[in-house]
Protein backbone atom coordinates (compact mmCIF):
# COMPACT_ATOMS: atom_id res chain seq x y z
CA UNK A 1 0.00 0.00 0.00
CA UNK A 2 1.58 3.65 -0.83
CA UNK A 3 0.29 6.88 0.51
CA UNK A 4 -0.01 9.89 -0.71
CA UNK A 5 -0.80 12.99 2.30
CA UNK A 6 -1.14 15.84 -0.68
CA UNK A 7 -1.66 18.68 2.81
CA UNK A 8 -1.68 22.15 1.18
CA UNK A 9 -1.57 20.80 -2.43
CA UNK A 10 -4.42 18.73 -2.79
CA UNK A 11 -6.26 19.67 -5.56
CA UNK A 12 -9.46 22.14 -4.46
CA UNK A 13 -11.88 20.56 -6.78
CA UNK A 14 -11.47 16.96 -5.22
CA UNK A 15 -12.34 18.25 -1.83
CA UNK A 16 -15.29 20.63 -3.25
CA UNK A 17 -16.39 17.35 -5.61
CA UNK A 18 -16.29 14.72 -1.94
CA UNK A 19 -17.83 17.40 -0.06
CA UNK A 20 -20.80 17.26 -2.68
CA UNK A 21 -20.93 14.03 -2.99
CA UNK A 22 -21.04 12.83 0.46
CA UNK A 23 -22.66 15.24 1.75
CA UNK A 24 -20.61 17.49 3.64
CA UNK A 25 -20.94 20.92 2.07
CA UNK A 26 -23.81 21.95 -0.93
CA UNK A 27 -23.76 25.06 -2.91
CA UNK A 28 -26.01 27.85 -1.80
CA UNK A 29 -29.38 27.25 -3.38
CA UNK A 30 -28.17 25.54 -6.20
CA UNK A 31 -31.48 25.09 -7.60
CA UNK A 32 -32.15 27.90 -8.30
CA UNK A 33 -28.73 28.45 -9.91
CA UNK A 34 -26.74 29.47 -6.71
CA UNK A 35 -25.59 32.40 -5.33
CA UNK A 36 -22.55 33.42 -5.21
CA UNK A 37 -20.16 33.23 -1.89
CA UNK A 38 -23.14 30.95 -0.49
CA UNK A 39 -22.72 27.83 0.40
CA UNK A 40 -25.03 25.19 2.98
CA UNK A 41 -24.13 22.43 4.87
CA UNK A 42 -25.07 19.13 4.61
CA UNK A 43 -25.38 16.29 7.37
CA UNK A 44 -21.81 15.21 7.41
CA UNK A 45 -20.53 18.89 6.63
CA UNK A 46 -23.00 20.72 10.15
CA UNK A 47 -22.02 17.80 12.13
CA UNK A 48 -17.97 18.06 11.13
CA UNK A 49 -18.65 21.91 11.88
CA UNK A 50 -20.30 21.64 14.91
CA UNK A 51 -17.55 19.00 16.71
CA UNK A 52 -14.75 21.90 15.38
CA UNK A 53 -16.94 24.27 17.51
CA UNK A 54 -17.51 22.03 20.39
CA UNK A 55 -13.86 21.32 20.68
CA UNK A 56 -13.09 25.19 20.26
CA UNK A 57 -15.54 25.98 23.16
CA UNK A 58 -14.50 23.49 25.31
CA UNK A 59 -10.87 24.00 24.92
CA UNK A 60 -11.25 27.83 25.52
CA UNK A 61 -14.44 27.87 27.77
CA UNK A 62 -15.72 24.91 29.53
CA UNK A 63 -12.10 23.61 30.57
CA UNK A 64 -11.36 27.38 31.64
CA UNK A 65 -12.24 29.29 34.24
CA UNK A 66 -11.51 32.39 33.25
CA UNK A 67 -13.24 33.34 30.04
CA UNK A 68 -17.15 33.69 29.83
CA UNK A 69 -18.76 32.84 26.92
CA UNK A 70 -21.51 35.18 25.10
CA UNK A 71 -23.98 35.31 22.30
CA UNK A 72 -24.44 38.80 21.47
CA UNK A 73 -27.30 40.03 18.65
CA UNK A 74 -26.31 40.30 15.00
CA UNK A 75 -28.31 43.37 14.70
CA UNK A 76 -26.82 46.15 17.16
CA UNK A 77 -27.31 49.52 17.39
CA UNK A 78 -25.56 51.13 14.48
CA UNK A 79 -23.75 53.82 16.92
CA UNK A 80 -21.33 50.48 17.98
CA UNK A 81 -20.43 50.39 14.40
CA UNK A 82 -19.62 54.18 14.21
CA UNK A 83 -17.42 53.94 17.36
CA UNK A 84 -15.56 50.46 16.31
CA UNK A 85 -14.59 52.52 12.93
CA UNK A 86 -16.71 50.65 10.55
CA UNK A 87 -18.83 52.58 8.99
CA UNK A 88 -16.19 54.70 7.79
CA UNK A 89 -13.39 52.06 7.63
CA UNK A 90 -14.63 48.80 6.82
CA UNK A 91 -13.90 48.92 3.12
CA UNK A 92 -11.81 47.28 0.12
CA UNK A 93 -10.32 49.11 -2.92
CA UNK A 94 -12.62 48.10 -5.90
CA UNK A 95 -12.39 48.35 -9.54
CA UNK A 96 -15.06 48.28 -11.89
CA UNK A 97 -14.62 47.58 -15.32
CA UNK A 98 -16.66 50.49 -18.41
CA UNK A 99 -17.85 47.88 -20.32
CA UNK A 100 -19.28 44.83 -18.62
CA UNK A 101 -19.77 47.17 -15.17
CA UNK A 102 -18.15 43.97 -13.26
CA UNK A 103 -16.72 44.56 -10.29
CA UNK A 104 -13.33 43.55 -8.93
CA UNK A 105 -11.87 43.53 -5.42
CA UNK A 106 -8.54 45.88 -6.35
CA UNK A 107 -6.06 42.49 -5.31
CA UNK A 108 -7.33 40.05 -7.56
CA UNK A 109 -6.93 41.91 -10.65
CA UNK A 110 -3.02 41.47 -11.44
CA UNK A 111 -1.61 44.17 -13.47
CA UNK A 112 -0.27 43.41 -17.34
CA UNK A 113 3.40 43.50 -18.04
CA UNK A 114 2.51 47.54 -19.07
CA UNK A 115 1.13 48.40 -15.06
CA UNK A 116 -2.52 48.71 -16.30
CA UNK A 117 -4.90 46.34 -14.74
CA UNK A 118 -7.70 45.02 -17.41
CA UNK A 119 -10.77 43.00 -17.10
CA UNK A 120 -10.39 39.38 -16.78
CA UNK A 121 -12.90 39.24 -18.99
CA UNK A 122 -13.29 41.53 -21.80
CA UNK A 123 -9.50 43.11 -21.69
CA UNK A 124 -11.15 46.41 -20.93
CA UNK A 125 -9.25 48.97 -19.16
CA UNK A 126 -10.43 48.74 -15.37
CA UNK A 127 -11.39 52.07 -13.83
CA UNK A 128 -10.12 54.00 -11.39
CA UNK A 129 -9.67 52.33 -7.54
CA UNK A 130 -12.62 53.41 -5.25
CA UNK A 131 -13.19 52.09 -1.92
CA UNK A 132 -16.24 49.91 -0.98
CA UNK A 133 -17.63 49.05 2.34
CA UNK A 134 -18.36 45.77 2.79
CA UNK A 135 -20.73 45.71 5.84
CA UNK A 136 -24.96 44.61 4.51
CA UNK A 137 -27.13 47.67 5.51
CA UNK A 138 -30.68 47.12 6.44
CA UNK A 139 -34.08 49.03 7.76
CA UNK A 140 -35.26 48.03 10.80
CA UNK A 141 -38.55 49.53 11.57
CA UNK A 142 -41.52 50.21 9.54
CA UNK A 143 -39.85 53.46 8.40
CA UNK A 144 -37.16 53.68 5.88
CA UNK A 145 -35.14 56.74 6.41
CA UNK A 146 -31.78 57.89 7.90
CA UNK A 147 -32.76 56.82 10.95
CA UNK A 148 -33.94 53.26 10.81
CA UNK A 149 -30.38 51.91 8.70
CA UNK A 150 -28.98 48.95 10.89
CA UNK A 151 -26.31 46.59 9.44
CA UNK A 152 -25.25 43.20 9.53
CA UNK A 153 -22.32 42.89 11.47
CA UNK A 154 -19.23 42.00 9.92
CA UNK A 155 -18.00 40.54 13.02
CA UNK A 156 -18.75 39.10 16.71
CA UNK A 157 -16.37 41.34 18.59
CA UNK A 158 -18.42 44.43 19.09
CA UNK A 159 -20.93 42.34 20.68
CA UNK A 160 -18.64 41.62 23.09
CA UNK A 161 -16.85 44.72 23.58
CA UNK A 162 -20.76 46.34 24.09
CA UNK A 163 -21.18 43.54 26.57
CA UNK A 164 -17.85 44.32 29.10
CA UNK A 165 -19.23 45.91 31.87
CA UNK A 166 -22.59 43.40 31.60
CA UNK A 167 -20.18 40.71 32.42
CA UNK A 168 -18.11 42.98 34.99
CA UNK A 169 -21.19 44.03 36.99
CA UNK A 170 -22.85 40.68 37.13
CA UNK A 171 -19.86 38.14 37.72
CA UNK A 172 -17.25 40.53 38.91
CA UNK A 173 -14.21 38.23 37.58
CA UNK A 174 -10.29 39.62 38.56
CA UNK A 175 -8.39 39.99 35.51
CA UNK A 176 -7.28 38.66 33.65
CA UNK A 177 -10.46 37.49 32.19
CA UNK A 178 -11.57 37.13 28.77
CA UNK A 179 -15.34 36.79 26.87
CA UNK A 180 -15.89 34.24 23.96
CA UNK A 181 -18.29 34.01 21.34
CA UNK A 182 -19.27 31.78 18.26
CA UNK A 183 -21.47 33.69 15.58
CA UNK A 184 -22.38 34.24 12.09
CA UNK A 185 -20.86 37.27 10.51
CA UNK A 186 -21.49 39.39 7.36
CA UNK A 187 -19.21 40.60 4.73
CA UNK A 188 -20.73 41.83 1.42
CA UNK A 189 -17.27 40.72 -0.47
CA UNK A 190 -16.80 42.14 -3.60
CA UNK A 191 -15.07 38.22 -5.19
CA UNK A 192 -16.09 35.86 -2.92
CA UNK A 193 -13.89 32.63 -4.08
CA UNK A 194 -12.20 29.70 -3.43
CA UNK A 195 -15.19 27.59 -2.22
CA UNK A 196 -15.73 28.26 1.57
CA UNK A 197 -12.29 30.39 1.67
CA UNK A 198 -14.14 33.68 0.93
CA UNK A 199 -17.74 34.09 2.00
CA UNK A 200 -20.66 37.11 2.01
CA UNK A 201 -21.91 35.01 5.34
CA UNK A 202 -19.33 33.07 8.01
CA UNK A 203 -19.40 32.13 11.38
CA UNK A 204 -16.09 33.41 13.40
CA UNK A 205 -14.82 31.74 16.89
CA UNK A 206 -13.07 34.76 18.58
CA UNK A 207 -12.60 36.07 22.22
CA UNK A 208 -11.27 39.18 23.97
CA UNK A 209 -9.52 38.37 26.26
CA UNK A 210 -8.83 41.19 28.90
CA UNK A 211 -5.99 42.58 30.96
CA UNK A 212 -3.54 44.77 32.83
CA UNK A 213 -1.52 47.25 30.37
CA UNK A 214 1.38 46.13 32.14
CA UNK A 215 0.44 42.47 31.41
CA UNK A 216 -0.37 42.19 27.93
CA UNK A 217 3.27 40.56 26.58
CA UNK A 218 2.77 37.58 28.74
CA UNK A 219 -1.26 37.45 28.03
CA UNK A 220 -0.31 38.11 23.95
CA UNK A 221 2.62 34.51 24.28
CA UNK A 222 0.05 32.18 26.59
CA UNK A 223 -3.04 32.80 24.25
CA UNK A 224 -0.27 32.34 21.36
CA UNK A 225 0.41 28.86 22.33
CA UNK A 226 -3.04 27.87 23.32
CA UNK A 227 -4.55 28.84 19.97
CA UNK A 228 -1.60 26.90 17.91
CA UNK A 229 -2.26 23.94 20.15
CA UNK A 230 -6.05 23.87 19.86
CA UNK A 231 -5.42 24.03 15.94
CA UNK A 232 -2.95 20.85 16.07
CA UNK A 233 -5.49 18.87 18.62
CA UNK A 234 -8.33 19.10 15.43
CA UNK A 235 -5.24 17.92 12.88
CA UNK A 236 -3.67 20.53 11.89
CA UNK A 237 0.04 19.75 11.04
CA UNK A 238 2.00 21.95 12.70
CA UNK A 239 4.32 22.01 9.56
CA UNK A 240 1.45 23.34 7.58
CA UNK A 241 0.86 26.27 10.46
CA UNK A 242 2.49 29.29 9.86
CA UNK A 243 2.74 32.31 12.13
CA UNK A 244 3.15 36.04 10.03
CA UNK A 245 4.39 38.88 12.17
CA UNK A 246 2.55 41.88 10.94
CA UNK A 247 4.68 44.63 10.45
CA UNK A 248 3.87 48.15 11.37
CA UNK A 249 2.61 49.68 8.13
CA UNK A 250 0.13 46.29 7.61
CA UNK A 251 -1.19 45.97 11.17
CA UNK A 252 -4.71 47.30 11.54
CA UNK A 253 -4.76 51.05 13.23
CA UNK A 254 -5.92 49.79 16.45
CA UNK A 255 -3.24 47.08 17.09
CA UNK A 256 -0.15 47.39 18.28
CA UNK A 257 0.92 43.98 17.72
CA UNK A 258 -1.05 41.31 15.03
CA UNK A 259 0.79 37.91 14.21
CA UNK A 260 -1.45 35.86 11.42
CA UNK A 261 -1.96 32.34 11.48
CA UNK A 262 -1.07 30.67 7.63
CA UNK A 263 -1.78 27.73 6.39
CA UNK A 264 -1.31 25.58 3.32
CA UNK A 265 -4.60 25.60 1.99
CA UNK A 266 -5.26 24.21 -1.67
CA UNK A 267 -4.89 27.74 -3.09
CA UNK A 268 -1.48 28.38 -1.32
CA UNK A 269 -0.35 29.81 1.97
CA UNK A 270 -3.13 32.07 3.27
CA UNK A 271 -4.86 33.47 6.54
CA UNK A 272 -6.60 31.16 8.70
CA UNK A 273 -6.65 33.17 12.40
CA UNK A 274 -5.60 35.94 13.85
CA UNK A 275 -3.71 37.38 17.12
CA UNK A 276 -3.71 40.86 18.15
CA UNK A 277 -2.83 43.21 20.51
CA UNK A 278 -5.85 45.73 20.39
CA UNK A 279 -4.53 47.98 23.73
CA UNK A 280 -7.46 49.89 25.35
CA UNK A 281 -8.84 51.09 21.58
CA UNK A 282 -12.16 49.49 21.51
CA UNK A 283 -13.49 49.93 25.21
CA UNK A 284 -12.25 53.58 25.04
CA UNK A 285 -14.58 54.30 21.98
CA UNK A 286 -17.34 52.72 23.04
CA UNK A 287 -16.76 55.02 25.97
CA UNK A 288 -16.60 58.17 24.22
CA UNK A 289 -19.78 56.87 21.87
CA UNK A 290 -22.14 55.56 24.60
CA UNK A 291 -20.96 57.98 27.47
CA UNK A 292 -20.97 55.49 29.72
CA UNK A 293 -18.12 54.30 31.82
CA UNK A 294 -15.75 51.33 31.00
CA UNK A 295 -12.94 51.25 33.21
CA UNK A 296 -12.55 48.76 35.43
CA UNK A 297 -11.70 48.53 39.23
CA UNK A 298 -9.35 46.38 40.78
CA UNK A 299 -10.11 45.74 44.37
CA UNK A 300 -6.74 44.96 45.72
CA UNK A 301 -4.51 47.38 44.03
CA UNK A 302 -7.48 50.32 44.31
CA UNK A 303 -6.64 51.56 40.67
CA UNK A 304 -8.59 52.01 38.13
CA UNK A 305 -7.94 51.65 34.68
CA UNK A 306 -9.42 50.83 30.94
CA UNK A 307 -7.88 47.30 30.83
CA UNK A 308 -6.30 46.51 27.58
CA UNK A 309 -7.46 43.60 25.42
CA UNK A 310 -5.59 40.89 23.40
CA UNK A 311 -7.93 39.04 20.87
CA UNK A 312 -7.39 35.65 19.40
CA UNK A 313 -10.05 34.69 16.02
CA UNK A 314 -10.12 32.21 13.56
CA UNK A 315 -12.72 31.48 10.84
CA UNK A 316 -15.07 28.50 11.19
CA UNK A 317 -15.54 27.92 7.84
CA UNK A 318 -12.00 28.40 7.07
CA UNK A 319 -10.93 25.94 10.09
CA UNK A 320 -13.56 23.50 7.99
CA UNK A 321 -11.84 23.78 4.72
CA UNK A 322 -8.07 23.44 6.88
CA UNK A 323 -9.38 19.93 8.30
CA UNK A 324 -10.67 18.76 5.28
CA UNK A 325 -7.05 19.25 3.82
CA UNK A 326 -5.29 17.97 6.46
CA UNK A 327 -7.59 15.12 6.59
CA UNK A 328 -7.53 13.99 2.68
CA UNK A 329 -5.80 11.33 1.88
CA UNK A 330 -4.80 9.13 -1.74
CA UNK A 331 -3.81 5.25 -1.32
CA UNK A 332 -3.01 2.91 -3.54
CA UNK A 333 -4.74 -0.57 -2.17
CA UNK A 334 -4.63 -3.28 -4.49
CA UNK A 335 -4.59 -1.43 -7.83
CA UNK A 336 -7.28 0.89 -6.83
CA UNK A 337 -7.15 4.17 -5.06
CA UNK A 338 -8.94 4.38 -1.78
CA UNK A 339 -9.84 8.18 -0.34
CA UNK A 340 -9.72 8.85 3.19
CA UNK A 341 -10.82 11.75 5.12
CA UNK A 342 -8.18 11.05 8.12
CA UNK A 343 -10.17 13.16 10.35
CA UNK A 344 -9.06 12.89 14.42
CA UNK A 345 -11.65 11.02 15.84
CA UNK A 346 -12.73 14.08 18.26
CA UNK A 347 -14.14 15.88 15.00
CA UNK A 348 -14.88 13.07 12.80
CA UNK A 349 -18.52 13.35 11.69
CA UNK A 350 -19.25 9.70 12.49
CA UNK A 351 -16.80 8.00 14.90
CA UNK A 352 -18.10 4.45 14.71
CA UNK A 353 -19.95 2.65 11.74
CA UNK A 354 -21.96 -0.52 12.83
CA UNK A 355 -21.96 -2.95 9.81
CA UNK A 356 -24.19 -5.90 9.68
CA UNK A 357 -23.01 -8.29 7.00
CA UNK A 358 -26.40 -9.30 6.06
CA UNK A 359 -29.66 -7.58 6.65
CA UNK A 360 -31.46 -10.22 7.48
CA UNK A 361 -32.87 -9.55 11.35
CA UNK A 362 -30.50 -12.16 12.80
CA UNK A 363 -27.90 -10.00 12.22
CA UNK A 364 -29.47 -6.79 11.93
CA UNK A 365 -31.36 -7.02 15.98
CA UNK A 366 -28.05 -7.80 17.40
CA UNK A 367 -26.26 -4.94 15.70
CA UNK A 368 -28.81 -2.39 16.19
CA UNK A 369 -28.40 -3.25 19.92
CA UNK A 370 -24.56 -2.69 19.52
CA UNK A 371 -25.46 0.93 17.77
CA UNK A 372 -27.96 1.79 20.99
CA UNK A 373 -24.66 1.16 23.78
CA UNK A 374 -22.04 2.56 21.75
CA UNK A 375 -24.68 6.07 21.28
CA UNK A 376 -23.50 6.39 24.91
CA UNK A 377 -19.96 6.99 24.23
CA UNK A 378 -19.89 8.19 20.65
CA UNK A 379 -21.38 9.15 17.28
CA UNK A 380 -22.91 5.93 15.57
CA UNK A 381 -23.93 5.55 12.21
CA UNK A 382 -25.76 1.88 11.21
CA UNK A 383 -25.05 1.09 7.69
CA UNK A 384 -25.94 -1.93 6.22
CA UNK A 385 -26.31 -0.88 2.33
CA UNK A 386 -23.99 -2.59 -0.36
CA UNK A 387 -21.27 -4.84 0.20
CA UNK A 388 -18.96 -4.79 3.21
CA UNK A 389 -16.16 -3.86 0.83
CA UNK A 390 -18.32 -1.13 -0.86
CA UNK A 391 -19.09 0.33 3.31
CA UNK A 392 -15.63 0.09 4.08
CA UNK A 393 -14.67 2.80 1.11
CA UNK A 394 -17.88 4.60 2.04
CA UNK A 395 -16.70 5.13 5.71
CA UNK A 396 -13.55 5.71 4.31
CA UNK A 397 -14.39 8.58 2.29
CA UNK A 398 -16.83 10.49 4.88
CA UNK A 399 -13.96 9.98 7.63
CA UNK A 400 -15.12 7.25 10.05
CA UNK A 401 -12.22 5.93 12.33
CA UNK A 402 -13.74 2.65 12.62
CA UNK A 403 -16.03 0.22 11.82
CA UNK A 404 -17.70 -2.27 13.87
CA UNK A 405 -18.87 -5.77 11.29
CA UNK A 406 -21.04 -7.51 12.94
CA UNK A 407 -20.99 -11.46 11.26
CA UNK A 408 -22.22 -14.96 11.39
CA UNK A 409 -19.65 -15.91 14.12
CA UNK A 410 -20.71 -13.26 16.17
CA UNK A 411 -23.88 -15.01 16.98
CA UNK A 412 -21.88 -17.82 18.78
CA UNK A 413 -18.18 -16.64 20.06
CA UNK A 414 -20.19 -12.97 20.82
CA UNK A 415 -17.74 -11.14 19.30
CA UNK A 416 -17.17 -8.76 16.51
CA UNK A 417 -15.06 -7.61 13.75
CA UNK A 418 -12.80 -3.91 14.28
CA UNK A 419 -11.49 -2.41 11.65
CA UNK A 420 -9.26 0.82 12.15
CA UNK A 421 -9.63 3.36 9.01
CA UNK A 422 -6.07 4.15 8.70
CA UNK A 423 -3.89 1.10 8.60
CA UNK A 424 -7.10 -0.83 7.65
CA UNK A 425 -6.17 -3.94 10.62
CA UNK A 426 -8.76 -5.89 11.83
CA UNK A 427 -9.09 -7.78 15.04
CA UNK A 428 -11.97 -9.21 17.01
CA UNK A 429 -13.03 -7.76 19.98
CA UNK A 430 -15.68 -8.89 22.71
CA UNK A 431 -18.92 -7.18 22.33
CA UNK A 432 -19.23 -6.67 26.18
CA UNK A 433 -16.13 -5.17 25.49
CA UNK A 434 -16.57 -2.50 23.01
CA UNK A 435 -17.27 0.50 25.24
CA UNK A 436 -14.28 -0.46 27.03
CA UNK A 437 -12.35 -0.61 24.27
CA UNK A 438 -13.16 2.53 22.27
CA UNK A 439 -13.01 4.63 25.53
CA UNK A 440 -9.65 3.82 24.97
CA UNK A 441 -9.38 4.86 21.30
CA UNK A 442 -11.77 7.91 22.43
Amino acid sequence: MSETNTNGKVDMEKIVSLCKRRGFIFPGSEIYGGLAGTFDYGPLGVALKKNIQNSWWNHFVTNRDDIYGIDADILMNPKAWEASGHVSGFSDPLVECPKCKKRFREDTVEAGTDGIRRCPDDKEVLGASRQFNMMFKTQIGATEDQNSISYLRPETAGGMFVNFKNVVDSFHPKLSFGLAQIGKAFRNEIAPRDFIFRLREMEQMEIEYFCHPSKWEETFEHLRKEFKAWMMSVGLPEKSIHEIEIGDNDRAHYSKRTIDFEFDFPIGQKELAGLAYRTDFDLKQHSEFSKTDLSYFDEETKERFIPHCIEPSIGVERTVLAVLTSAYREEEVEGETRTVLAFVPSVAPIQIAVLPLSKKDELSVPAQEIVKKLRKIARVQYDETQSIGKRYRRQDEIGTPYCVTVDFDSLNDKMVTVRDRDTMKQERIAIDKLEEYFNGKF
